[in-house]
């Protein structure tokens, strides 16, 4: 059950513009965090350049931010359920902000990647908190409305940090797109103790899961450096297959240990809900499909087509400001008519983007780009806010830090993923066209099509799924508790 003070709170927030505020203010720590994802994608260049980072360097400089990311994002929630929502908001912030300056400072790839792995154990510690205050603030009625607006915000951020980051690296250096973060950081922490009130999960006998933290790390770690190394070691090496089986027997232990334990970090039970468990695998396809894409496409476009850093930043504007202006639009239409249908038409549309930025070569230009892009914008507002918004209406009250940690764990783990896969996939076709004599140009854009492909595969399996197992949570009838329906249909 919520605290005292939980509900004392909510009733300060009943105002609707301390409502408002407050939102205000977990969207700009949520504004860092995604600041910092496209200001490092258009840097990498720079930074390889600059550091000397091989490829497999270059990518766990960001899988390294997004698996520690996802794995201690379970961790993240509990923890912002029991010892307080706003509290665990502001020690990411903290934690982050500290990263951010290391990142920045850093002179070699251990620095880099070690600091970036830290970011994300920040990041996870203030992410579940953003929409486990959202849903502890705003009713039902107008959660999509909000969902939508925080969604609308992390795309501002997608969209100024492609360009903020072109600019810093190529007239400045590479180093302040992590220093801009400090300023960010700091305003934050002041917005939350201004706006934001304490909230936590008072029920009897609560604590961390300390198994759980751990197997469920080890086995997201094992996976994605099996994944991410397998081309360098050979996906038959002792090191590889024994990095899959630590992380199957892992993965296995840490759903055993769920099941048996008391207090669990993770209550399988929300997983009986359709709407959930469907929410949280239509969020694991498409940033399989779409992470991937993204680190690859801002290699593309600076690699093939000669593109300078400003350039590559101002070329992904497009589709970003789309994400930003129908993020809060869509959020509206899901609280009036649902989510299903409209999560799955997202995720057509996404395969359809993908489809097109497929056919791309060495010489295309920025039209050939563009309307892949647009598709892309629209697909991903589309497909983000509704599932966000179904997943959060789908879990108890109290149960809402850790009902956002699965969605953004699922998020974060299919990042990983489609890096690693998208990565596996391009570095495979490229090294079988090398070796029939194309140059090294042609031979990434077979790889780089070839990867775009699979991706619009997985973006229409999870359109499929979404259809097949979601409900509308507008659909929820009014008399049902919130704090039921995790555990029921939400019919």
């Amino acid at each position: 059950m919520e605290s005292a003070s939980a509900m004392g709170g909510e009733e300060r927030l009943g105002g609707e513009n301390r409502k408002w505020w407050t939102l205000a203010a977990v969207s700009l720590g949520l504004f860092m965090i995604m600041l910092d994802n496209t200001v490092v994608n258009v840097a990498l260049p720079s930074i390889q350049r600059d550091l000397g980072l091989s490829l497999s360097e270059l990518e766990w400089v960001v899988a390294g931010y997004a698996l520690t990311f996802a794995a201690f994002m379970l961790t993240g929630g509990k923890l912002a359920d029991l010892l307080g929502r706003r509290l665990m908001f502001v020690a990411g912030l903290v934690v982050f902000t500290a990263a951010s300056l290391a990142c920045g400072l850093a002179g070699g790839p251990e620095v880099l990647i070690g600091a970036r792995v830290v970011q994300g154990v920040g990041a996870a510690l203030m992410n579940p908190a953003t929409l486990s205050i959202i849903t502890a603030t705003f009713p039902p009625r107008q959660r999509g409305t909000a969902i939508g607006i925080w969604a609308g915000v992390s795309a501002l951020a997608l969209a100024i940090g492609p360009l903020v980051g072109g600019l810093l690296s190529e007239h400045v250096d590479w180093s302040w797109i992590f220093f801009v973060n400090i300023p960010v950081g700091a305003m934050a922490i002041v917005a939350a103790y201004l706006f934001i009130d304490e909230s936590k999960d008072t029920s009897h006998g609560q604590r961390p899961d300390v198994p759980g933290l751990a197997t469920s790390a080890i086995g997201l770690f094992a996976l994605t450096y099996a994944l991410i190394e397998a081309n360098s070691h050979g996906w038959g090496s002792t090191r590889i297959v024994g990095a899959f089986a630590v992380a199957a027997v892992a993965l296995v232990l840490f759903v055993v240990l769920e099941l048996v334990q008391r207090r669990p970090m993770l209550d399988l039970r929300l997983f009986r809900n359709p709407t959930f468990s469907g929410a949280n695998v239509a969020m694991l396809l498409i940033a399989l499909a779409m992470f991937g894409v993204f680190f690859y496409v801002s290699l593309y476009i600076q690699q093939i087509l000669g593109y300078s850093p400003v350039q590559a930043g101002a070329s992904f504007l497009p589709a970003t400001l789309l994400i930003a202006f129908l993020a809060p639009v869509v959020g509206r239409q899901s609280d009036r008519i649902g989510s299903r249908w409209l999560t799955g038409g997202g995720m057509l549309l996404a395969a359809v983007s993908l489809l097109i930025l497929s056919r791309l070569g060495t010489d295309s230009t920025y039209w050939a780009i563009l309307p892949g892009l647009l598709v892309l914008g629209v697909a991903m507002a589309m497909t983000m806010t509704p599932t966000t918004a179904a997943a959060m209406s789908s879990v108890p009250r109290d149960q809402a830090g850790v009902g956002s940690a699965v969605l953004n764990s699922m998020r974060q783990v299919g990042g990983s993923l489609g890096i690693a896969v998208t990565g596996a996939i391009v570095a495979h076709v490229s090294a079988g066209s090398l070796a029939d004599g194309h140059t090294r140009p042609v031979a990434f854009v077979d790889g780089f099509q070839a990867g775009l492909k699979v991706a619009a595969a997985i973006a229409v399996a999870g359109a499929v799924i979404a259809v097949a197992t979601m409900r509308s949570h507008s659909e929820r009838r009014p008399d049902v508790p919130l704090e039921e329906p995790a555990l029921q249909e939400a019919a």
